[in-house]
């Protein structure tokens, strides 16, 4: 039999960061949280594992500082040479105080602008998409808990997350069960 949901309406966030964790505790299979704003600590409530987007964000960083050496040695130093102020144009070396700005920004560019193009594919936001949110309530002003539980114990549930200051309540039956 498939488990349906549960959603616990909070409205203040540091309530339901304290129900998270008491819930979480009590080791209720929470599957998603809703928030209008970022919740400080909300993560390591939930128990979710860190985020490797800080490697990703790394790594596009490297690809773009490679891609800028690689850009100004070819085009400063081996395609076209110049004579900019009497600067050395044989070696990358000695240019290399005149091309850390354009280092610093290839780095940034990339970094930025491939972090955004990454989130929005692991967030599955493609333009056009309709929103999943199960309640238009919790882009406003209030904040949304989703439980997965069994039918043998809802009303023990409801009741626990009533004493975690729930404003509401409501079970959500699984689409397989109606």
């Amino acid at each position: 039999m498939a488990a349906n949901k549960i959603h616990a309406i909070y409205t203040d966030d540091d309530l339901l960061l304290q129900a998270v964790k008491q819930t979480h505790s009590k080791e209720y299979e929470i599957s998603e949280v809703y928030t209008p704003f970022p919740v400080h600590g909300l993560d390591e409530a939930m128990g979710l594992k860190p985020t490797r987007l800080a490697i990703t964000a790394f790594l596009y960083g490297l690809v773009g500082l490679s891609l800028a050496v690689w850009m100004m040695n070819y085009m400063m130093i081996m395609d076209w040479p110049q004579n900019i102020g009497g600067k050395p144009s044989f070696s990358f070396h000695q240019n290399m105080p005149a091309f850390i700005p354009i280092m610093f920004e290839m780095t940034v560019f990339f970094a930025g602008h491939l972090m955004v193009i990454t989130f929005y594919m692991r967030s599955r936001l493609w333009p056009f998409k309709k929103a999943e949110n199960p309640d238009i309530r919790t882009t406003d002003d209030r904040f949304l808990m989703e439980i997965e539980v069994a039918d043998h114990n809802v009303d023990e549930l409801a009741k626990f997350l009533y004493d975690t200051g729930a404003s509401e309540i409501s079970l959500i039956k699984n689409e397989e069960d109606i």
